[in-house]
């Protein structure tokens, strides 16, 4: 039976994991499937504005990634939620563009939400770990 590992960032940020009880990102097998990533401060408040808000929550991303051994090249899927799609949808997309410039693409599910705990956006991953279990 593969056992699931967990991983996190920061030790500055396992104490939000810990008191909501999820971990950031779960190994099983070779793959990382990464918990939703927001855009939040070092105190863990939002961004306001809404581009910056996006980019950190790529930078977030990549933390995650990092600490088990990914970057944005080993992303399969990615999954965003967006408070308001319409009027924010061109400011992901110019974001994403700087994170994921060229083919091939990871697929990509954008999702319409009414909350996300302060925030206005979010991003989640499943990602190939290299080399392989």
């Amino acid at each position: 039976m593969t056992r699931r590992q967990a991983f996190f960032p920061s030790a500055d940020r396992k104490a939000l994991y810990d008191k909501h009880r999820y971990s950031a990102a779960i190994r099983s097998g070779d793959l990382l499937f990464v918990s939703g990533q927001v855009g939040s401060r070092e105190d863990g408040s939002a961004e306001p504005d809404f581009e910056r808000q996006v980019e950190r929550a790529f930078d977030n991303l990549k933390a995650t990634l990092a600490a088990a051994g990914c970057g944005l090249d080993d992303v399969l899927d990615v999954t965003t939620f967006h408070t308001d799609p319409p009027a924010q949808f061109e400011t992901v997309l110019k974001v994403k563009d700087r994170h994921f410039p060229e083919a091939p693409f990871p697929s990509w599910t954008a999702v319409g939400v009414t909350w996300l705990a302060g925030f206005d956006f979010e991003i989640k991953v499943i990602a190939r770990v290299p080399g392989g279990v």
